[in-house]
């Protein structure tokens, strides 16, 4: 394994975590909030962005693949994730048009 690559696994990796940790903590405290008080809009808002960032973190995690890649020069995966990231984006207008 190259040292860029190990590097973009390691940048990888933490946006995976920090998204992860993020959407878990707020999915948490708004857990807590709704159970203990009902369903406040505080907690609801919580709860919402916990959900959020939860789906947002794999769209975050190809647009940073992307990232890398181009500043690897390699072409190909560059082209392969901008067509993915355009998919996830295709699909999250689609769903809101709804």
């Amino acid at each position: 394994m190259t040292p860029t690559t190990s590097r973009m696994e390691r940048v990888l990796g933490r946006v995976l975590g920090v998204g992860a940790t993020a959407s878990s903590i707020c999915l948490a405290i708004g857990l807590v909030m709704t159970l203990a008080a009902g369903a406040s809009t505080a907690a609801r808002v919580l709860l919402t962005a916990g959900i959020v960032l939860l789906l947002a973190t794999p769209v975050v995690r190809v647009a940073v693949s992307s990232a890398g890649y181009a500043r690897r020069r390699e072409w190909l995966f560059v082209v392969l994730t901008l067509v993915v990231l355009a998919q996830l984006a295709a699909t999250i207008a689609a769903a809101f048009a709804m």
